[in-house]
């Protein structure tokens, strides 16, 4: 098959890698790609917002199968470009991406079709906002307060405020574009959810859904969870609190009703469905929905899957997920995120990479690239996440060696990364 993958991060390089090694592949372009994708697929100068140049590519070149990355195009509706265009595609129809792409429409389905989440309501005018959150404010005396953007906003459009008056300052900014533009000019004001967070992911064909393996990401930029969001500083998979009792009920409660509330909303939904969970005392609570692989989750993922990736996705292309399963390797796999200096505000770019070669030869570890480019042999830093140095070993302990072994061998003195990756996991003992 001629395969195309869309998007240019650690996530699109972890889904070449994988693709690459199937026996059905035997031409796999990237479009864009990066520096480290140019070493497993051939590289395309197109953005993946060009839609139509996108399209063209896929036809002119005779592509059998596109695997849709990032978030933005299948908000944007390449898929149903691709769909109307005759070439087959992972990922969701525009409507169906709506999960992702308006938490606002999210937060009403679950509320329609009764998937547990967390109480919410929705604004675009800052007086009612402001309203809501004073009484609110009150009923949830003690918690913070939760505001996010509707739209897309890099992983970044959530802040959790100590107060009413932050959550109301937030929320202003928001509603007046300050903060993350057309994204945030209608919010979603909820309740503080107290527990444990983890990533479930499960492949869906539109009627079926097979669940995946949990990680756990890291979303603040630096050790012990603190400062801003990022789009995650590193992830793990196993995650020790997903057990698999647990994560029937969330196929149960809140996956498989996801499914049905879709095809009953007439966009029925084919492709990774990424739950953002809060572990909460009452069971398990849906965050907010991705219409795509985590990035990084997708590293570790793709790190521990045993069998072939690309019939998995060809099968929920087509609608065929009935019957199917995959194989995963029982050991821990972890990826610990290098960033840019200024990353999330403003990361610097240019700065030369030296040692990947060294951290690749450690045991165990495979370093995918995300925000990289080539010039005249030289590997530079090209966006905010950078590098995932990805390891795989027998424990959890062993893989975060490893993998801070391999950060170690990396000369690039524009970098950095936390140090904590897996703290849950080796906090919560063998």
């Amino acid at each position: 098959m001629r395969i195309l993958v869309v998007g240019s991060g650690g996530r699109e390089h972890a889904l070449c890698w994988a693709i690459a090694a199937s026996p059905l592949c035997e031409t796999l372009y990237c479009a864009p790609g990066n520096a480290g994708i140019e070493e497993v697929a051939q590289c395309v100068a197109i953005g993946q917002e060009d839609l139509p140049a996108l399209v063209d590519f896929a036809r002119r070149e005779r592509i059998d199968f596109v695997v849709v990355g990032p978030e933005g195009p299948l908000v944007a509706g390449l898929a149903d470009q691709l769909t109307a265009a005759g070439i087959k595609v992972f990922g969701p129809s525009a409507a169906a991406a709506r999960l992702e792409g308006s938490k606002g429409f999210t937060k009403d389905l679950c509320r329609k079709y009764a998937i547990p989440t967390a109480a919410y309501e929705r604004f675009t005018d800052i007086a009612a906002a402001t309203a809501y959150i004073q009484r609110q404010g009150n009923a949830w005396k003690d918690q913070p307060i939760v505001v996010k953007a509707d739209g897309l906003a890099a992983g970044k459009g959530v802040i959790i405020a100590p107060s009413a008056e932050e959550a109301i300052a937030a929320t202003r900014d928001m509603l007046s574009g300050n903060s993350f533009g057309a994204a945030g000019s209608s919010v979603v004001i909820e309740e503080f959810m107290q527990g444990e967070e983890a990533s479930f992911f499960a492949l869906v064909d539109g009627v079926h859904a097979l669940p995946l393996v949990a990680a756990q990401d890291h979303k603040r930029v630096g050790d012990g969870d603190t400062g801003p969001n990022t789009g995650g500083m590193g992830a793990y998979s196993p995650a020790p609190c997903m057990t698999p009792a647990l994560a029937e009920r969330v196929m149960d409660e809140i996956i498989r009703p996801t499914v049905r509330a879709m095809t009953a909303e007439g966009a029925p939904f084919r492709g990774v469905l990424f739950a953002g969970l809060m572990l909460t005392a009452s069971g398990p609570k849906l965050i907010e929905y991705n219409c795509r692989f985590g990035d990084p989750e997708c590293q570790v993922l793709m790190m521990r899957l045993k069998s072939d990736l690309l019939p998995a996705l060809i099968a929920t292309a087509d609608g065929a997920l009935d019957h199917f399963d995959l194989r995963w390797h029982a050991e821990t796999a972890l990826t610990v995120v290098m960033a840019a200096e200024g990353y999330p505000e403003a990361p610097k770019k240019g700065s030369e990479i030296r040692g990947l070669e060294a951290a690749g030869a450690v045991e165990g570890v495979t370093v995918f690239h995300a925000g990289t480019r080539r010039d005249n042999g030289r590997i530079l830093a090209n966006g905010g996440r950078v590098l995932n140095v990805t390891a795989m070993a027998p424990t959890v302990e062993e893989a975060r060696r490893r993998a801070y072994a391999a950060v170690d061998q990396i000369d690039w003195l524009g970098g950095f990364c936390r140090r904590d990756i897996a703290w849950r996991a080796l906090a919560a003992g063998p």
